[in-house]
């Protein structure tokens, strides 16, 4: 029956148009999906807050210079004249240990005070800051010789593996790739199976959580070594990335960071039931250790009040670890308190992991 008092409902084209309600449906299923709202909302605004912490407008960093000492004249007198000016930091040190410490980048540059007239300065001419480094030395000493370049200056270039950016690269990339393995790796793996409704099965078997968490952490150790292998190999051989240190030191950081790692997966997907939700939480957790962590970029840009908390990071303990190794030939006692850090990671992530683990 029709209702004749019933006005005609005014036709509205757009809103009542397949175009417009298809629109707003793909609308819905964006809004819906963590994972999009964070690479396009969150991703940029994290990226922009740490890249502009990390490259801050602050003071130019001082040039760090080793001035070689020579047996009874402590300082040497371009020690002296070069320590006056507060843009130089300035080491006296044997001519070893000066050259040790321009290989692994602890300074700019070397000067060498041959005679009282003539000097030496040893730098790497492929490293901008030590370009740098030799000209703001030089104008300083001929400055105080009296500026008529009185003062014959050499040079004497060397090119030290280790100081190069790629050498800084290669292992905070190695870090960079354990980490994305253990967390996306595993963390899918377990919510799929999860989303399949294959882990509540797995209940009416003997197994235990810690034996079936356990398992996942383990399985890591097959596809470590040929991610170690091939990443540090072709460091090795396209780029020839020093590796001064014991490799089975290398080895254990490593395995020690897969395992810290897969916790970390292991804790992040413990409930999740979707891989929206996985990757969402994922890329979270792993983006700021990322920007922090120095991957591709010294953490020592971000401000001093953030380092305790940068220095507590898994990732920047390991990478830092094997940097260590690698570049400066560090033992294990000497990475000890970075293992320490990853260790108690490790122990932390997979002890919560088991308290938080559900089947279903």
């Amino acid at each position: 029956m029709i209702d004749r008092d019933q006005k005609p409902r005014t036709p509205r084209p757009f809103r009542d148009s397949q175009i417009s309600q298809l629109t707003l449906v793909r609308l819905r299923e964006f809004i819906r999906e963590p994972e999009a709202l964070f690479w396009v909302f969150i991703f940029p605004i994290l990226m922009a807050a740490g890249l502009g912490l990390a490259f801050r407008n602050r003071p130019a960093d001082k040039v760090k210079v080793a001035v070689v000492e020579h047996a009874g004249i402590l300082p040497p007198l371009v020690a002296t004249r070069l320590a006056a000016d507060s843009a130089l930091i300035v080491q006296v040190m044997p001519a070893d240990s000066a050259l040790e410490a321009l290989r692994i980048g602890k300074v700019a540059i070397v000067v060498i005070d041959t005679v009282m007239t003539e000097v030496t300065y040893r730098y790497d001419p492929a490293r901008e800051e030590s370009r740098t480094a030799r000209l703001v030395v030089d104008d300083i000493l001929q400055r105080a010789s009296g500026r008529a370049d009185a003062l014959t200056a050499r040079e004497s270039h060397v090119t030290e593996r280790g100081a190069r950016y790629i050498d800084f690269l290669i292992p905070g990339l190695l870090g960079m790739n354990l980490l994305g393995s253990g967390v996306w790796g595993l963390g899918f793996a377990l919510v799929d199976l999860r989303r399949k409704k294959l882990l509540k099965r797995l209940v009416a078997t003997p197994m235990s959580k810690a034996q079936f968490l356990a398992s996942f952490m383990l399985s890591r150790l097959v596809m470590l070594v040929l991610e170690v292998v091939i990443l540090v190999g072709f460091g090795v051989i396209a780029f020839h990335v020093p590796m001064r240190g014991p490799l089975w030191v290398l080895a254990f950081t490593a395995v020690l960071a897969a395992f810290c790692f897969s916790g970390l997966g292991l804790l992040i997907s413990s409930r999740v039931k979707t891989m929206e939700g996985a990757s969402g939480l994922m890329n979270a957790v792993m983006l700021p250790m990322w920007i922090l962590s120095g991957v591709f970029f010294s953490s020592a840009n971000f401000p001093v009040v953030m380092q305790p908390f940068i220095k507590a990071l898994p990732l920047t303990a390991v990478n830092d670890a094997l940097r260590a190794n690698m570049l400066q030939g560090a033992s294990l006692l000497v990475i000890l308190p970075q293992l320490t850090v990853i260790a108690l990671w490790t122990i932390g992530c997979f002890a919560l992991a088991l308290r938080l683990f559900r089947w279903k």
